[in-house]
């Protein structure tokens, strides 16, 4: 059995999920705050002296604090049948139907959001690791539980994963934050094209 790790946004879909998610349900109020206190991040980010990581913390923040796990989940349930089908690219989930077929541990590793990449992992048969929204009493924080993934996805695959123990690592990936992960592999796939 080998291990094969794909990255979600960008790779397996063919746009960001986790701002299509944020902006479904977002409230107005939230969406209004937002073109001010996260434009700046966000154009900081485009330029690249604001990492992905910072710019989901804040969004996060804002986004969720305070409001109802439950309903959040449920929203993440609907995103995860009714949206994310439409968003995938035919190649890359071939590649996960192909190391499925092949008996292989397949493993989405996400910066986005256990909300709706749980249950769709669930229908998929794949392992994750991902970023989790903590909850007090019932009610989202605002903050991830156990931190932001993004940047710490090599140390939670060893953590869950013995890699040297599989003959052959495959990564999927497509952005700085992958290139961690990817050199973990034997087999490395750089925005659809295999580099190595």
């Amino acid at each position: 059995m080998n291990l094969a790790l794909f990255d979600f946004d960008h790779t397996v879909t063919t746009c960001d999920t986790y701002s299509r998610f944020i902006r479904g349900i977002a409230t107005a109020e939230q969406l209004a705050r937002a073109r001010w206190t996260v434009g700046p991040w966000l154009a900081g980010y485009r330029m690249g002296v604001v990492s992905a990581a910072g710019i989901r913390r804040r969004v996060t923040r804002l986004a969720f604090s305070g409001r109802c796990a439950d309903e959040i989940h449920a929203q993440g349930e609907r995103y995860a049948s009714d949206v994310l089908p439409g968003l995938l690219r035919g190649e890359m989930m071939a590649r996960i139907d192909w190391h499925r077929s092949q008996g292989d541990a397949v493993v989405l590793v996400s910066g986005s959001l256990d909300t709706y990449l749980r249950p769709w992992c669930e229908r998929h048969g794949l392992a994750l690791i991902c970023n989790r929204l903590e909850t007090e009493g019932g009610r989202l924080t605002g903050r991830y539980l156990d931190g932001d993934c993004g940047p710490r996805k090599v140390a939670l695959i060893r953590a869950r994963y013995d890699v040297a123990s599989f003959p052959r690592v495959y990564a999927y990936g497509d952005s700085r934050e992958d290139r961690p992960m990817l050199a973990l592999a034997h087999e490395r796939w750089y925005r659809g094209r295999r580099i190595a």
